[in-house]
């Protein structure tokens, strides 16, 4: 359950389960005890029957968070743009955990469908505790050469969307006493990458934002953090490394494994790493934790701040 990328001699395997492994070819990573601590247990964190909402959440981070929530035992209301993949991932989430689980197809870009989201949550499981706002990453460019059409794509789809989906949800959380505001933004509103300009720039007006509603709604009930991968093996990181690879001459292959390197654990990491603690924030165990960003890089970034 998951999905697979192949290239020479590299084999990754990304699960979105916790009860099964991500497979690689380095044997150490696999044995490694810490490697698999997360694996084959739940965390029981009290989430049953909370209501969620997680977006872009067919494949990669938003799928893995999806699938642990579920795990919890939250209702979670699932959305992307592609029904096919969309069904694909619900089908798995009920099999694997015997979730109840709503699916919601639409292009989140128009606010109508933000709206219609919502509403459609609400009115199927009748409120909302948690939502984990998601969407595909701004445009790949360097900071010169972004035209002014990836400019706006990467507004829209970030600072925008983010904002748009917490003022449309605060209402529904107040109205259960509270709830949770999960960000799943990038590493790079810490550490500048190569072709991620526009997602630093315009995730970084989220972190401003989350930490204004944080603020602001704190004395609701309502918690907001941000989480950051960095170097988590998915779609838009592979998209990311062919491009590296491409412009510095290098195989995928090659230009993946210096991506591991340049971590402090000297591997990339899984989805259901950063769901893990997505999960955590969801939950009863953290009241005391708002207006945070917290980094799951594998120690990527090396600043202290």
């Amino acid at each position: 359950m998951g999905f697979e990328y192949s290239m020479g001699q590299l084999r990754l395997r990304a699960c979105y389960n916790p009860r099964c492994c991500l497979q690689q070819t380095d044997s150490r990573q696999i044995n490694d005890p810490i490697y698999r601590v997360s694996r084959g247990r739940t965390m029981d964190l009290g989430l049953k029957d909370k209501v969620a909402i997680i977006g872009g959440a067919s494949k990669g981070l938003g799928r893995a968070s999806a699938q642990v929530l579920a795990e919890e035992g939250a209702k979670v209301t699932i959305c992307s743009r592609t029904s096919a993949d969309l069904e694909k991932a619900a089908d798995e989430i009920r099999e694997s955990t015997g979730a109840e689980v709503l699916t919601y197809a639409a292009d989140l870009d128009e606010l109508s469908s933000v709206t219609g989201l919502i509403s459609a949550t609400v009115e199927h499981f009748g409120g909302l505790d948690i939502l984990v706002n998601n969407s595909g990453g701004p445009p790949l460019a360097r900071s010169v050469d972004a035209t002014e059409e990836q400019w706006e794509t990467a507004v829209h789809r970030s600072l925008i969307f983010f904002g748009r989906m917490c003022r449309e949800s605060v209402p529904h959380l107040r109205a259960r006493g509270g709830g949770r505001i999960i960000n799943i933004l990038a590493s790079t509103v810490y550490n500048p990458i190569p072709n991620l300009a526009l997602s630093g720039a315009t995730r970084m007006g989220v972190v401003a934002y989350s930490k204004s509603l944080a603020d602001e709604v704190g004395r609701d009930g309502i918690l907001v953090n941000n989480v950051c991968p960095g170097s988590i093996l998915s779609d838009r990181m592979l998209s990311n490394v062919t491009s590296r690879a491409k412009e510095l001459g290098i195989s995928v292959e090659d230009a993946l494994g210096n991506r591991a390197k340049e971590t402090a654990l000297g591997r990339v990491g899984e989805p259901i790493e950063l769901a893990n603690l997505v999960a955590f924030l969801a939950s009863d165990k953290s009241t005391y934790i708002t207006g945070t960003t917290i980094l799951v890089d594998g120690g990527l970034v090396r600043s202290v701040m």
